[in-house]
């Protein structure tokens, strides 16, 4: 194999490197990442220098990619969900610098997903193309050896999958816990199938809030990613920039990102606007994979009672339902989704810090941190709203 460290993710073949992708994950398909870079979402200006590690296999116009690693070099730690500001500040008050550092991520997008992509056989052959330890293991060395080569302080790969966590767990690498909440699709046929699930208060809750939507007289569309107009991506952009502002936050995604992936993904987008009369007052923003619905962003023009749970969960609840999908991740944090069917569910992310001393200490802290984690997540399991707790 030929290894090769790409600046910019369009000089690579969008087919070669969807071939990589599992299951249509949207976060890790070229048209996602292209977005993101086109437009200057994931762009220096916000701290993002793209760096996405490349194998090939053969030479020339017969050249195939075999395996890749979406990568950036970061001057911050804003958009990754996996905080390390105590490892930062603690950085800083030893004199030295941890910024930039190499992360393998989705920018702004704290989805469970492959980091190491790795084509599963070759055009018309049963074989596998490679090692899949193997790889990883090349990767991290090669991941190790740019960040040396750039005085980078440290490699992290984040929100990786449980597969993934078993294979870098034999790297020189440090494993961290994180805790997201997930609802998983029982064979449901319906909403109301659901909801007998749960215990009656939790039943009960989730009809009121649902009850208080429509007597506001609020309506709401679902909406694929092609068939959304020009106007609605306007209206839409407008509720998310509104969000992060009332939080003294930045907004990184913009008008042409979200048009773009409207039209590239498709199928793959799913917006739900809401209506007070013929004015669109909130939209929430969704993807999906072949088997995984992903809440991501919310906005709303002003406050109505329940409108956030039933645009960002309800509606993706059924859709999950409707179509057959198994689990929906609705993003990071909020142990409020607990009480509306949503599970505790471990996340993970790799570390590998290049400073001996410094690798020691957070060595040391995570294996601290992360009974502390599973006890959360132990505590949390208790909460379970379902009459018969998940096996998971």
């Amino acid at each position: 194999m030929q290894f090769e460290i790409c600046n910019a993710i369009e000089r690579v073949p969008a087919d070669q490197w969807n071939a990589l992708v599992v299951g249509n994950n949207p976060f890790l398909r070229h048209e996602f990442l292209l977005a993101l870079e086109r437009h200057h979402c994931a762009s220096p200006q916000y701290g993002w220098h793209s760096r996405h590690l490349l194998a090939w296999e053969g030479e020339g116009a017969e050249r195939i990619l075999v395996a890749a690693c979406p990568m950036y070099i970061k001057d911050n730690s804003y958009g990754e969900f996996v905080f390390d500001h105590a490892w930062a500040d603690a950085y800083q008050r030893h004199g030295l610098s941890y910024y930039p550092k190499l992360v393998s991520a989705i920018p702004y997008t704290p989805a469970t997903g492959e980091r190491i992509l790795i084509r599963p056989r070759l055009p018309g052959s049963t074989e596998e193309v490679v090692d899949r330890k193997e790889i990883v293991r090349q990767f991290i060395d090669l991941a190790a050896q740019l960040a040396i080569n750039d005085g980078l302080s440290s490699i992290h790969w984040l929100f990786i999958t449980e597969a993934e966590r078993r294979v870098f767990e034999c790297g020189d690498v440090q494993i961290r816990l994180g805790v997201q909440f997930h609802w998983e699709n029982r064979g449901y046929r319906d909403f109301e199938q659901f909801l007998s699930q749960l215990n009656n208060k939790r039943r009960k809750n989730i009809r009121r809030e649902r009850r208080s939507v429509l007597d506001q007289g609020l309506q709401l569309r679902v909406i694929e990613g092609a068939d959304v107009t020009a106007e609605e991506w306007a209206i839409f952009t407008r509720f998310y920039i509104k969000t992060f502002e009332d939080r003294y936050s930045m907004p990184t995604l913009n008008l042409g990102f979200f048009q773009e992936i409207g039209r590239t993904l498709g199928k793959q987008v799913i917006l739900v606007l809401a209506y007070d009369q013929t004015e669109c007052v909130a939209g929430a923003l969704m993807y999906r994979s072949d088997d995984t619905l992903y809440g991501r962003h919310w906005g709303c023009e002003r406050d109505y009672d329940s409108l956030h749970f039933e645009a960002c969960y309800y509606q993706g609840i059924e859709y999950c339902i409707r179509h057959g999908l198994r689990k929906f991740e609705p993003g990071a944090q909020g142990e409020h989704k607990i009480w509306r069917g949503f599970l505790p569910t471990l996340t993970y992310s790799a570390h590998r810090i290049i400073h001996p001393g410094f690798s020691e200490a957070i060595a040391d802290f995570l294996k601290r941190e992360q009974p502390a984690i599973l006890d959360y997540k132990e505590s949390l399991d208790q909460s379970s709203p379902y009459k018969i707790p998940s096996a998971g």
